[in-house]
């Protein structure tokens, strides 16, 4: 696939973004130097069917199941979290499941999500830790999205994101996280570690499709 009129890489800003692949009218695009892969933005879902979307998500904070889902975040974050530490949820969706393990766990919890929890006065404080499930996927800017999710962590605090790691290139076409038509970019370890650095921060990879990104106490 030619690169054609690749767009700039939307994690870390290279102009050297590569043709990876077409299916359909959508084309994929593979960054040389963050390793991300992405859709260019024709292909993305404008805000009205991105909305109906997320209204057939059936995430609710009580399903075991899904709690057992989001422990691959809460357990290792839990374990790194000083007594009382005040977090928030950013992107929880409308039933904010994480939020509430964490805040059973004795953390204030804030809860922000464009849609279903918009007020914007969550993203004017300070927290010791930001939690991102299932969110970073659907970013249609994420350099922008890390930026801020970053500047919300005081010094020493914790940045805790899960989402499905793309490892494969040959399995892409068929992979069903590549199927939903609100997933627009797909994060490799090497992704996140880009971010990390270029932050000036640590990461590390506790458990499946999670990272733990940490801002310097100094």
């Amino acid at each position: 696939m030619s690169g054609g009129d690749a767009p700039q890489c939307p994690v870390c800003g290279t102009a050297a973004a590569e043709g990876f692949l077409v299916i359909g009218r959508l084309r994929y695009f593979r960054c040389p130097v963050c390793a991300v892969r992405f859709l260019h933005p024709d292909g993305y879902p404008d805000r009205a069917a991105e909305y109906a979307h997320y209204l057939h998500h059936e995430n609710h904070p009580d399903d075991p199941d899904y709690r057992q889902f989001l422990s691959k975040l809460a357990v290792p974050l839990l374990d790194r979290l000083s007594s009382g530490a005040c977090g928030l949820d950013y992107g929880c969706g409308p039933g904010p499941a994480l939020a509430a393990m964490l805040r059973e766990a004795g953390h204030p919890m804030a809860v922000y999500d464009p849609y279903f929890h918009p007020d914007a006065a969550a993203l004017r404080q300070i927290y010791d830790f930001v939690t991102c499930s299932e969110t970073a996927e659907h970013f249609h800017a994420p350099a922008r999205e890390f930026a801020r999710l970053m500047r919300l962590v005081r010094p020493g605090g914790w940045l805790g994101v899960m989402t499905c790691f793309q490892t494969d290139d040959d399995l892409f076409a068929g992979w069903h996280y590549r199927k939903d038509p609100t997933h627009v970019v797909f994060y490799r370890a090497e992704t996140f570690r880009w971010l990390a650095r270029a932050a000036g921060w640590s990461c590390d990879f506790p458990a499946k499709d999670v990272v733990l990104m940490q801002r310097p106490a100094g």
